[in-house]
């Protein structure tokens, strides 16, 4: 079955303290099977465009977390939490009406699904949550910790494409953060094709220290245990012992489990238009066959 490309919406919903945006995409209630919804953190709905083509036959729903993209916020905070994104989920799930749903996640977005699954465990049936970064479970942690620090001290000073140069530096640094990744001259965003000039803002979601709620979030490992949830932790194959890599294998560890390989890299699941695209269809591929195993 596939539902008609002109089965789109966009709605909003008031939550507490927000104005969240979100897209349907088929049917309500959902025909068969129960809705896919994709999350991200600090990305928005957009970035999921690509994933959810291939999902023709699925109703799948995407929103944008408070404060980023569409959606707006009046709790007067700045911050991203994931026990209060997680309230944001839980309230559009009961928004849409059509019971729980089977959920994709990804990066601070897989952190948010965590929380709200140990919160709201018959929410959603199955969570495929896609390279978390949980930097608390590593045992590097405080370097882990520093480290990230320092990205934010960098954007601090210099600006957005410093910023970014130093968060790729680390992210890409293979193995726990030691002496020798300290030691290394801050990057030049040049060499990454940045641009050097500082435009004067500094209220980046991922450079700023907003979302250290986020990768210092620790999961309920007992209330994920007790949840009626299928947790599946995905692993980018490109990772290895890069950060994410390493926090999403630390947290299927902690949930007693192995990681699920998803083809390409951390925003696998993007294309061309991303700047930095993956491989959408096999990630899709990969992803739908998973959903059907654990259903």
């Amino acid at each position: 079955m596939t539902i008609d490309d002109t089965a789109f919406s966009s709605h909003h919903l008031e939550t507490a303290g927000a104005r969240l945006a979100y897209d349907v995409r088929g049917p309500l209630p959902a025909a068969g099977l129960p809705p896919l919804l994709l999350v991200g953190q600090p990305m928005d709905a957009s970035g999921f465009a690509a994933l959810a083509s291939y999902f023709p036959d699925r109703t799948v729903v995407t929103y944008d977390p408070r404060g980023l993209g569409r959606s707006s916020r009046a709790d007067g905070g700045v911050d991203h939490d994931p026990a209060v994104q997680a309230g944001d989920l839980h309230a559009l799930i009961g928004a849409l009406g059509a019971g729980p749903v089977e959920m994709f996640a990804s990066s601070g977005g897989a952190v948010t699904a965590l929380a709200l699954v140990a919160a709201h465990p018959l929410d959603v049936t199955t969570l495929i949550a896609h390279e978390p970064p949980l930097l608390p479970l590593l045992p590097d942690a405080e370097a882990a910790e520093r480290a990230r620090a320092g990205v934010r001290d960098v954007y601090e000073k210099s600006g957005w494409g410093a910023g970014l140069a130093a968060f790729i530096a680390m992210a890409s640094w293979e193995g726990e953060f030691t002496d020798a990744y300290f030691a290394q001259p801050a990057p030049d965003p040049a060499a990454f094709g940045l641009p050097a000039e500082d435009d004067g803002r500094r209220d980046d979601p991922l450079l700023s220290d907003r979302s250290w709620a986020v990768s210092g979030h620790r999961p309920d490992a007992a209330a994920l245990a007790a949840a009626p949830t299928r947790v599946v932790l995905a692993v980018a194959e490109e990772s290895g012992d890069a950060l994410t890599g390493r926090t999403t294998r630390a947290a299927a560890r902690l949930l007693g489990k192995e990681a699920a390989v998803f083809p390409s890299h951390h925003s696998g699941f993007t294309d061309e238009s991303s700047g930095y695209p993956g491989r959408p269809e096999a990630f899709a591929v990969k992803l739908r066959a998973l959903l059907d195993a654990y259903r």
